[in-house]
């Protein structure tokens, strides 16, 4: 099901045949080194993370993090979207994309797409972000995008930069 497009991404959610790309995007250096490593390391592992993960949010809250793919050609190169975390009150925008394709505006462009379908979907109010400190790349991006830092927040045993985002 197809959440949103820019003029160069197609944004939708995801489906368990996309188990090998999340194979792919998990064990990425950057995705284990800024996010955290989710050990998924084969299709099982990966089916069960999609199930338990975004396809559960979406049946229970009607959001989630999304497959994003390259309008012109359909090539998945990241993920997108909002996840809600126990620890945290309010969801929490998440993003990742395979190292070949950050550098070009994927990001920033997928993010202002996902925060404006989502205004315009749920009821939510507020959203958080959470970066480990010393990444400035998504850092600038959440600035650029409208998020103001709030402070620091320990998240996977490691202090991590604490952005908000008000739906207006």
């Amino acid at each position: 099901m197809e959440i949103c497009q820019t003029q160069r991404l197609n944004i939708r959610r995801f489906v368990e045949s996309d188990s090998a790309f999340i194979v792919k995007l998990l064990n990425e250096e950057a995705f284990i080194k800024n996010i955290t490593d989710k050990k998924v390391r084969n299709d099982e592992d990966a089916i069960k993370y999609l199930l338990d993960g975004p396809i559960a949010t979406y049946n229970k809250l009607g959001f989630g993090l999304y497959m994003i793919t390259l309008k012109e050609s359909g090539i998945p190169i990241g993920m997108c979207g909002l996840l809600k975390r126990d620890e945290f009150e309010y969801a929490d925008l998440g993003y990742a994309l395979l190292e070949e394709y950050c550098g070009k505006g994927y990001a920033t462009e997928a993010t202002v797409a996902v925060l404006k379908a989502e205004n315009k979907n749920t009821r939510l109010t507020k959203v958080i972000a959470v970066t480990a400190v010393d990444n400035e790349i998504s850092q600038n991006l959440l600035k650029k995008v409208g998020f103001s830092q709030k402070g620091t927040i320990e998240l996977y045993e490691q202090i991590n930069n604490l952005y908000e985002y008000s739906f207006s």
